[in-house]
Formats: structure tokens, C-alpha cells, sequence
């Protein structure tokens, strides 16, 4: 992490919070604003991952820690001014809560088969966090990991069973099955998607 930037130099409002615009290290587009006071800029600092203060809330939040959608910190600077951050990460997973990849771009800036997948991985997450009765993805989490990997194990072979069948519908609905139940593994795991799709880009800089 690259960090330009002296905490004690900041000029922190009246309410002790400062403007941080969050950006993606890479494409350079704007995900989001928000605010952090002097503790969550210091926690944003030793973790490495985004945290802010919520000024409806009027408390601490860690970027990802419901959805599974952090943000690895890659630098941190402050303005001519010192009123105001600029904080480049690397997302792992959309930055607004609707599941778009920013939240000035609304969702035509993310595809479709992504901003789907994105918010399916949302939705697991609170499954997992809320555990709401007669859910499905509840009872998955409940067994544990042995359920979820058998899971897994039973949707790839009905996968290929399916591809060797004439017509796509049988293999689009498998396909589906698979990819839910992959999700809910890398959720078991705590391995936000945003990461596997880092591992691609990487694979195809290559």
C-alpha cells in the first residue's frame, strides 16, 4: 500500500469526518464517496481494506464485511488541501449496495451475466449472516462444508451428464445449479468472487 498522506495534517470538518473518494487502482473509475473520521481512516491504514463512518448509522463500517465485496487498499492520498482523500483500491465485487459496480454509474456500467452474478453472491451472504428459516442456502451453510463440497461434487457431474445430452436446456439449468452452489463455497470459504475474477484478468495479462 502506498500511503501519501499524514492523518494528522488532515483538516477533519466540524463533525470530525473527511470526504474519501474511493477509486478502482486499476480502470481508474470512480466507485464511490464516503466519509471516514480519524479511527476509520486508521483502521482503513493497518488492515489494508477500506473503512468508513456512516453518517445515518452514526457509526464504524468495514466495506465487504456483510457482502464478501472488500476493497483492497492500494494507495491513500490527500488533496492540495489536506480536506479531502483519494483511496485507490482493488474491488473485490460491485461498490454500491444495488450490486453495480459504482455508484454513479448505475448498473449499465457492469454486464449483465456479472451484475447477476454479483448479486446473487449478495444475497448469499445474508443468507449466511441472517440464516432466515426455510432457506435453502440456510440449510447448506447449517450442514457445513462436507454438504456444500458434496453439492458441489453432485452439480459438476450433472453438468457433464447434461452435455452430453442433446438440446442446452437441460445443461443451462445445470450450469446454473453448478454456479449457485460454487458461490455459496467460495462464501463457506470466505473467498469473495471478486478474487477468482482477479485470478482471470491476471491469466489473461499473461
Amino acid at each position: 500500500m502506498l500511503v501519501n498522506v499524514n492523518p494528522s495534517e488532515l483538516k477533519f470538518g466540524a463533525d470530525g469526518l473527511i470526504p474519501a473518494i474511493v477509486q478502482d487502482g486499476l480502470t481508474k473509475q470512480v466507485l464511490t464517496l464516503a466519509y471516514m473520521n480519524r479511527e476509520s481512516l486508521d483502521k482503513t491504514l493497518e488492515t489494508g481494506e477500506t473503512w468508513f463512518f456512516s453518517r445515518s448509522r452514526q457509526a464504524l463500517w468495514h466495506k465487504g464485511a456483510t457482502s464478501g465485496h472488500t476493497q483492497k487498499v492500494i494507495a491513500v492520498s490527500s488533496d492540495c488541501d489536506q480536506d479531502a482523500l483519494l483511496v485507490q483500491v482493488e474491488p473485490h465485487g460491485p461498490a454500491c449496495h444495488t450490486g453495480s459496480v459504482s455508484c454513479f454509474g448505475g448498473e449499465a456500467d457492469k454486464p449483465e451475466p456479472e451484475l447477476i452474478l454479483a448479486q446473487l453472491e449478495t444475497v448469499i451472504a445474508k443468507r449466511q449472516l441472517e440464516r432466515p428459516e426455510g432457506s435453502y442456502t440456510t440449510y447448506l451453510f447449517d450442514k457445513g462444508i462436507d454438504k456444500i463440497l458434496k453439492k458441489v461434487g453432485e452439480e459438476a457431474a450433472e453438468v457433464i451428464i447434461a452435455a452430453k445430452n442433446e438440446g442446452q436446456a437441460e445443461l443451462r439449468y445445470e450450469a446454473a445449479d453448478l454456479l449457485y452452489h460454487l458461490l455459496v463455497l467460495l462464501r463457506e470459504k470466505d473467498l469473495p468472487f471478486g478474487d477468482v475474477l482477479a485470478e482471470l484478468r491476471e491469466r489473461h495479462g499473461k
